[in-house]
Formats: structure tokens, sequence, C-alpha cells
């Protein structure tokens, strides 16, 4: 049996009772995303990208990530990605490619999270929604990939999306 422990705009938790795999009555959490997270690896023509810094109220720290956000339940990844790179940084871009999909936290959690390359871009003017001060950077990638190294990136997409960027350009598939 299952019930709803807690439900708001962006997550739904529930509870369920079971019976585990030698028999015995147990249960399992399971939070909902409401959201897939979207993440966005912007680059330049030499090779230069931008992070955002914010404030994450669940750890009380401030943080620096790749622009992202969440995608609505029946909103197509890749618009959702558009928006929050517009939203967050003010740049569009001419060029689009998934490069990786990753289930964030699968033992408690069914979130997926999609990542993006935008290429070809152009500078419109950034738009942040109310919740969200952020301080925008543009870097060489690499001194991104340093930062993740350094301990300095530590959102999971984030470090995830840097490093699969990271293993496709030393590879030449980029």
């Amino acid at each position: 049996s299952s019930e709803v422990k807690y439900d708001n705009n962006w997550i739904r938790v529930v509870e369920s009772k079971v019976l585990n795999p030698s028999g015995n009555p147990g249960i399992y959490g399971v939070v909902h995303f409401k959201n897939k997270a979207i993440a966005i690896i912007p680059l330049d023509e030499n090779n230069n990208t931008w992070i955002v810094g914010q404030y994450r109220y669940t750890l009380n720290t401030y943080e620096w990530e790749v622009p992202e956000g969440g995608c609505p339940e029946g909103e197509d990844p890749l618009e959702g990605a558009k928006r929050e790179l517009e939203e967050e940084t003010g740049l569009q871009a001419a060029h689009w490619e998934l490069v990786l999909e990753t289930q964030l936290s699968n033992s408690v959690s069914d979130e997926t999270g999609y990542t993006y390359i935008a290429k070809n871009l152009s500078e419109v003017g950034s738009s942040p929604e109310e919740t969200e001060q952020l301080h925008v950077r543009k870097l060489p990638f690499e001194e991104v990939v340093d930062m993740v190294i350094r301990g300095e990136i530590k959102d999971g997409l984030s470090v995830a999306s840097i490093l699969k960027v990271k293993i496709m350009m030393d590879r030449g598939l980029l």
C-alpha cells in the first residue's frame, strides 16, 4: 500500500509498505519531483562557458553551478533548457545537443536530469525568476573543470555535466 505523506508545487513524498526480498515487511519512501532537472553548458567559439552563483537554502551555502533549472511535466526538456539559459544568463543558442541523461538520486527519488550543450550564442538579456538572485560568470571551460577538481562546484548535475563534456572534448566528440 502507498500513502502520500507530503505534497507541494515541486515535490510529492510517497511512503509505501512493502515486503523486502527476504519476505519481511518494510517501508519505502519515494520523492517524486514535479519538474525534470535541466542543465546547460553554453560554449562560445573560444570554449568559454557561463556559470551561475546563487544561495542554496537547503544547504545554507552559496554555490556555483552551470545554468540549470526545472522543466515542468509535459514540457519538452529542450524547450526548458532554452528558457533556463535565457532566464539565467541572457543567452540564446542556435545549436543544441543533448549530451547527458541522468538519474539524480535513484535510491530515493525519480528525478531525471538532462544536460544540453548550447552553441552559436547570442546575448539577449537575462530575466531571472523572482526567487533567484544570481551572479553570472563567463570563464574558460577548462577553468570550470578545475573548479570541479578543487571542489568549488559541488552540485551533482553540474559536476556530471562538466566532466561529461570534458571527456567528450578530450575524445574529439565535440
